[in-house]
């Protein structure tokens, strides 16, 4: 970030190796966008779109689609939700979905993600969220939501 603005000041910058160049004063969901950018590049996804089978993930609008049909998740289930797609199939401790669902300090109960798994099993199938019991849940890599009928 900076008030430099001119071309040379921007072609400088890159070339001395910085990833993007933002000039102030600056948008703050600009911002956002491009350091969603960086970190679908990092995670080598070119397409800002999360897939899972039938269901897409678009993270900056925060919309969920199975087969087409939006679901409806909550602020804590979708956060969830993406923490899990995007670590797949790595799997994520109880203490590491936390801290990805919850802010410092912020209180939570004892079993607030085991509530958020069971609601997001129901919304989009019991076979997408694997539990390994005293270690955490992950996503299989080969996972993927089917067009079948889920409660909701």
């Amino acid at each position: 970030m900076t008030a430099r603005d001119g071309v040379s000041d921007r072609i400088d910058g890159l070339d001395s190796g910085a990833d993007d160049y933002i000039i102030k004063p600056f948008d703050v969901n600009e911002l956002l966008a491009r350091l969603r950018a960086m970190l679908r590049r990092a995670r080598g996804r070119a397409s800002p779109l999360i897939e899972c089978g039938a269901l897409v993930i678009d993270p900056a609008t925060r919309t969920v689609r199975r087969s087409g049909q939006v679901v409806s998740l909550g602020g804590k289930e979708f956060a969830l939700l993406l923490a899990l797609l995007q670590a797949r199939p790595q799997v994520l401790s109880r203490s590491r979905l936390e801290a990805a669902l919850y802010g410092f300090g912020e209180g939570l109960e004892s079993n607030a993600i085991e509530v958020h798994i069971h609601h997001l099993r129901r919304k989009l199938g019991e076979s997408l969220i694997k539990t390994v019991r005293g270690v955490g849940y992950f996503v299989p890599q080969d996972a993927s939501v089917s067009d079948d009928k889920v409660s909701g």
